[in-house]
């Protein structure tokens, strides 16, 4: 018996041993074939369908909706105001705030590889997706600077950072572009684009709001450690992003549609140049890119620096103008598709572009009675023509880039724009640093028996010159506008009248359940069960 239980253990041993590499074994392929059917699975996913049913595409539209909700979201979270904030608080110079401005922008120059990946390989979904997904976990660099000591290292992580971000976001951008310029029709652009950016701005704005708050609760009850809130809000952003990725892995792709001949890559850039109204309308996008990005990034650093102004009321003022934003968002969207995108444009430019103006009347020199007031105008003006400005432009690059080739005349468009709004806030933050120390003013005087009285009509100083500037850019942009030419344009004095009776029958009804019924369903026009009404005839 001793005998036998020796022998029985020396077998036994070996025997475990053996269960145990075998069910290793087991488990490592269980595991690769996982691996390889989830990847099967993506790439079936990811490739494009040789048609599109109209369940497809009703499908992908929603996707396309909850993508821009969570996007949003994400840059809620991790840009505009709050990035801004961070940035300042970190210690950064108004140089060193235009160049983080300018990134973005710049990075646009990854559209000219993107064309030539999207020309080559043809998959465009599979491409938004690796570019996406790297660009969310780009942002992982924000989150981390907190626990760094070093003031130099933590800009430099924010850069960096950033940079990658944006350059992950650029192919992105113009995959996407070319995506969409297939996949919705041209009819519904203006409607589906306003109702999605109405939906995903009116989220951003409650996720702003929220995270103002958070921010100067966290300030107030954890000084010495008021980096780590902004850390907490940049993480929720990335997972906001990694659903978006979700999102567009989900939305099918139709298939691009083969190439008549074959032509290099050079002469493929070259052609939206060779168009000359696409080159008129390449020439407008770039000198308004210009004249607002030259200004606009820099607003929330004159409110914080140059007004004195909390984070909490920059973020109220901000609201305020998305709010605006989404109320117009339906009006836009519907006047760009009965009468023209074109005609929005000159409707909306102007108004915006005095809003810039107007920023120079804000202090004069000083915060004075009308500040805030004038402050609010402002926003809630911005809000309304940043709306029609917007959504225009988008929708007529979409309109006037020729079928099929859409990538190459979208991609070249975005590029020149990305170059002169990469420059602009370099050149602003330049600017702002050099008229600091210089005023222009006018003072008309009157002297009499009773005494003196001195008006000071005119006192340009620091920001102001600044404003100035980037308005009489903006001028020149509109006048380049004038050359582009649109299929259905109208007069603008048609377009601001119907606007102008849609605001006051919008205001009018704003009170009562009607109007309230029908802003809700203005913000979801595409997804209705109900049959919308026959749109009039675009007017001769």
């Amino acid at each position: 018996m001793l005998f036998l239980s020796r022998v029985s253990r020396m077998l036994t041993v070996p025997l475990k041993k053996a269960s145990g590499v075998i069910s290793r074994r087991g488990l490592e392929r269980a595991r690769s074939l996982s691996m390889n059917r989830f990847w099967n699975r993506l790439r079936e996913q990811l490739a494009p369908h040789e048609s599109m049913s109209a369940a497809d595409t009703y499908r992908g539209l929603s996707y396309i909706l909850k993508d821009g909700l969570v996007s949003q979201v994400m840059v809620a979270l991790t840009g505009g105001v709050i990035l801004v904030d961070f940035a300042v608080r970190l210690g950064a110079s108004n140089l060193i705030i235009g160049i983080l401005a300018a990134i973005p922008s710049l990075a646009h120059l990854m559209q000219v590889p993107t064309v030539y990946l999207i020309e080559r390989y043809r998959n465009r979904h599979m491409i938004v997706f690796i570019s996406s997904l790297g660009s969310r976990l780009f942002l992982l660099f924000l989150v981390a600077i907190p626990f760094l000591s070093s003031a130099d290292l933590r800009l430099l992580f924010l850069s960096g950072g950033l940079l990658l971000h944006a350059l992950a976001n650029s192919v992105t951008s113009c995959s996407w572009h070319s995506w969409m310029h297939d996949f919705i029709p041209h009819n519904k652009l203006g409607s589906f684009f306003s109702g999605r950016m109405s939906m995903s701005q009116g989220l951003g704005m409650v996720v702003s709001l929220t995270s103002g708050y958070f921010l100067d609760y966290w300030r107030r009850a954890f000084p010495a450690v008021e980096l780590y809130g902004y850390a907490l809000l940049f993480s929720l952003g990335i997972i906001a992003g990694l659903m978006s990725v979700y999102y567009l892995v989900m939305t099918p792709e139709p298939r691009m549609k083969p190439p008549e001949k074959q032509k290099s890559f050079l002469s493929l850039l070259s052609l939206p140049f060779q168009t000359p109204n696409f080159r008129n309308l390449i020439i407008f996008l770039t000198s308004w890119n210009f004249a607002v990005n030259l200004a606009a990034p820099f607003f929330t650093v004159y409110m914080l620096r140059g007004i004195g102004l909390s984070l909490s009321y920059i973020i109220l003022l901000s609201v305020l103008s998305q709010f605006m934003n989404i109320m117009f968002l339906g009006i836009w969207g519907k006047f760009s598709d009965r009468f023209s995108n074109k005609a929005v444009l000159r409707v909306s430019g102007p108004l915006f572009i005095v809003c810039i103006l107007a920023w120079t009347f804000t202090m004069l020199p000083d915060v004075y009675i009308l500040t805030v007031p004038l402050l609010i105008l402002i926003h809630i003006f911005s809000g309304i023509s940043t709306a029609g400005v917007t959504l225009s432009s988008l929708n007529i690059g979409l309109k006037l880039a020729p079928r099929g080739q859409g990538t190459v005349y979208l991609a070249t468009n975005s590029l020149c724009s990305a170059i002169v709004a990469g420059i602009a806030p370099i050149i602003g933050g330049q600017f702002v640093d050099y008229f600091r120390y210089r005023q222009l003013s006018w003072t008309i005087k009157w002297s009499g028996p009773e005494g003196d009285l001195a008006f000071r009509a005119l006192d340009f100083h620091h920001w102001d010159f600044f404003f100035f500037i980037a308005f009489l850019i903006g001028l020149y942009s509109l006048h380049r506008l004038t050359l582009v030419k649109e299929e259905g344009e109208i007069k603008e004095k048609i377009v601001l009248k119907e606007f102008l009776s849609e605001v006051k029958h919008g205001m009018w009804n704003l009170s009562t359940a009607g109007g309230l019924r029908s802003l809700v369903e203005g913000v979801y026009p595409l997804f209705r069960n109900s049959p919308r009404k026959k749109v009039p005839d675009k007017t001769a």
